[in-house]
């Protein structure tokens, strides 16, 4: 060798697979929360599904660029692409915008179901519930954290819920993932790392306590002799085959012991309650369901209104549907007439709501085919013969996380959640993998043999889709930054108020800029917008309000109201044909509402009909069809009027139905009666002995020096 020359080197350059990918994805989403309040901590978990999906689609087609191996395909994959098909479609004639995330819903859990059936064997699938299962142990200990400590990095609702915003949100995905897990665990050659294992497991379930999440709960009830039988049946698969007594002693004491010992430890978190252990957590909140009042005035039967009127949805809309997304739109049509706002934005029932949004057709025939393939699976997994005890094993805790995720379907939404519906996919991509690897039926090639160009195609499509989603996600968050900073201000200026502060004259002018600004992006945020507009009308703010109000009109155009809110506005402005138009929208909606007819007279008051206002007050009074807003919209006609019968008579009314308002009522009917025009002392007096007796200790003497001079002497 020359002494100047070097050695030829060879240096491999690592390659980055599809399942690393998935893996990290699968691990980001639950274990990363934004530590703001301006940006919605589902809108970053859907961010990174949807650059996990495509970014693991993108590497995928480039490698299989020079290929031409069929790749897999699998009935399965046909659910998702019908429901994303349809929802297409809903955008024509149903909510356009809602009916198009809905389809982009269904194509990244398409794709993610699709990558599973293609990239998941038996070597690499470890690779991919290793990430679910330390995202869930890494979501876990922010619980454990938020609950014994008051940890609070995550803006979120009810403690502790992790990084998911609400607690509910983070026990469905937990309790879902928490088989794969189980399966890991059995899975582990005999060492150490088993012991690990095991108190990562029990954090998850303990996180799960600490939450008290009812359906999470029963869930956990549901699987855990599942589990256990499925321990039983599949005992013999490498890995459990392995261990020893004492490991087998060890892990079981690990779980046992972790959970009974933290789980008595007392919370340091004031908000979930002084003295509060994640056992105790856990039971009372498991005890509750058997209490008669959750199904009158607790949760449940909240729940229970919002599953009776999406069935009427269902009833009504049989066949089609109401539109893919659009739930939330047409559920106000469907609700008791009492009520004048959405319950929620979702169903809490992710069966009635895919059936009230996609029809029996397309909803029912998702949710029957679905069912069915999940007890023939189940079915064909307990026939396996005995060699393949390992591909049985993997498939029954696939099914058991299937089981979790659709218990806590029916007293939730996991699908509409990014974290939850990404697990949902891709354990259909397992047992898809799976069914190929048995040969079973619904497996094929797709479209013969594989071509270059196919490849090319996929890394076209993968690659424009990552541009929109970074566009896409790009805008999202500008609107929730400009939507919740105007709440936060809105907020402020309220608190000073309260406290008799001058809030900032140049607040008003910032809160109605950022709003406007995150209307222009996005102006279906329905639950979000409509805070800054009341804020704004208890202001005095109408035509602020009024704009943002008008915004959430056309987006959600059967919310009484709103209709209600803009009618108000409106009067307050001087705008009243506006005001009557919005007061027909909302007498459509709701006839028998509360304050209808006392704003109709007022609007026929301020614009001259005087004659109409006070014939519609006399037939209501005739009928008794009268409520507290329109007796007292007929005693303010009656006194600036002058019309001194209607407001005496409003007043009479008001005393007999509402005795708790009937010491301002008869002081008021005392004025009256004093009156020159009146000129009734007799009256006066024992209106304003009525009101006195009527008004409580600590206030009457406030309540006689507000008397007429001439009247307090002879009360």
């Amino acid at each position: 060798m020359h002494p100047f020359t070097l050695p030829s080197l060879r240096f491999s350059t690592p390659v980055l697979k599809p399942i690393t990918v998935l893996a990290l994805v699968m691990f980001l989403m639950p274990a990363l929360g934004v530590p703001s309040e301006l940006m919605l901590q589902d809108t970053l978990k859907s961010a990174i599904a949807a650059f996990g999906a495509l970014g693991a689609a993108l590497v995928f087609f480039w490698q299989q660029r020079s290929s031409t191996a069929p790749l897999r395909w699998h009935g399965l994959v046909w659910l998702p692409l019908v429901l994303m098909a349809y929802a297409l479609g809903s955008m024509v004639w149903s909510h356009t915008y809602l009916a198009g995330a809905e389809a982009i819903r269904w194509f990244v859990l398409a794709l993610l179901l699709w990558l599973g059936l293609n990239m998941l064997t038996r070597e690499n699938l470890p690779t991919l519930l290793w990430g679910i299962h330390w995202g869930a142990v890494v979501a876990s200990i922010w619980v454990a954290l938020q609950f014994w400590f008051d940890l609070r990095w995550f803006p979120q609702g009810a403690a502790p819920a992790s990084t998911f915003i609400n607690r509910n949100f983070f026990a469905e995905y937990a309790v879902s993932v928490l088989p794969l897990s189980a399966w890991l665990l059995g899975t582990m050659p005999p060492s150490r790392k088993l012991l690990a294992m095991a108190a990562s497991i029990g954090l998850c379930v303990l996180a799960i306590l600490m939450t008290g999440t009812r359906s999470a709960l029963v869930a956990l009830l549901v699987i855990t002799p599942v589990l256990a039988f499925i321990g039983f049946r599949y005992r013999h698969t490498p890995g459990v085959l392995c261990w020893t007594q004492a490991q087998w002693a060890g892990v079981a004491g690990v779980f046992v012991l972790g959970i009974a010992g933290l789980g008595v430890i007392p919370t340091g978190n004031p908000a979930i309650g002084v003295g509060m252990t994640p056992l105790g957590v856990g039971l009372s909140r498991t005890a509750s369901l058997t209490k008669s009042t959750e199904y009158t005035v607790g949760s449940f039967s909240i729940r229970a209104e919002m599953w009776k009127a999406t069935a009427r949805m269902v009833m009504a809309h049989p066949l089609a549907g109401v539109g893919a997304g659009s739930w939330e739109v047409q559920i106000a049509l469907y609700q008791n007439g009492n009520q004048s706002v959405e319950t929620d934005y979702y169903a809490h029932n992710e069966y009635l709501q895919l059936l009230s949004e996609y029809g029996v057709l397309v909803g029912g025939g998702f949710w029957a085919v679905l069912l069915a393939y999940l007890l023939l699976t189940a079915q064909k997994t307990l026939r396996l013969k005995e060699t393949q005890c390992g591909e049985g094993a993997l498939r029954a805790a696939s099914l058991a996380s299937l089981l979790a995720l659709l218990v806590v379907a029916n007293a939730g939404f996991p699908l509409h959640l990014a974290a939850t519906g990404a697990v949902f996919a891709l354990i259909l991509g397992m047992l898809a993998a799976s069914d190929l690897r048995l040969r079973a039926s619904g497996v094929g090639s797709c479209l013969g043999p594989w071509k270059p160009i196919y490849s090319s195609l996929g890394l076209t499509i993968s690659a424009t889709g990552l541009v929109l989603t970074i566009a896409i996600t790009a805008q999202a968050i500008r609107a929730e930054h400009h939507i919740v900073r105007a709440i936060q201000l809105g907020n402020a200026v309220t608190q000073r108020l309260k406290q008799g502060q001058v809030p900032n004259p140049n607040l008003s002018g910032e809160i109605l800029q950022n709003i406007l600004a995150g209307i222009a992006i996005n102006p279906h945020y329905r639950k979000l917008t409509p805070i800054v507009a009341d804020k704004m009308g208890e202001r005095g703010e109408w035509t602020s309000a009024i704009t943002v109000w008008e915004s959430v009109a056309t987006s959600r155009p059967h919310i009484a109201a709103i209709w209600s809110n803009l009618a108000h506005g409106y009067a307050q402005v001087g705008r009243y044909d506006l005001a009557f138009n919005a007061l027909q929208q909302w007498q459509k909606l709701q006839p028998q509402a509360v304050g209808m007819k006392a704003l109709e007279v007022t609007l026929l008051e301020f614009t001259g009909q005087i004659a109409a206002a006070t014939a519609l007050l006399d037939t209501a009074f005739e009928t008794n069809n009268f409520d507290f807003p329109l007796l007292t919209s007929g005693y303010a006609l009656g006194v600036r009027t002058h019309d001194w019968k209607l407001a005496i008579r409003s007043l009479e009314l008001r005393n007999q139905h509402w005795p708790d308002q009937a010491a301002d009522g008869y002081f008021r009917l005392g004025k009256i009666y004093a009156e020159p025009s009146v000129n009734d002392p007799v009256r006066a007096l024992d209106a304003f002995r009525q009101g006195w007796a009527r008004v409580p200790t600590q206030e009457k003497e406030n309540f006689r020096r507000q008397v007429p001079t001439p009247y307090q002497q002879q009360m």
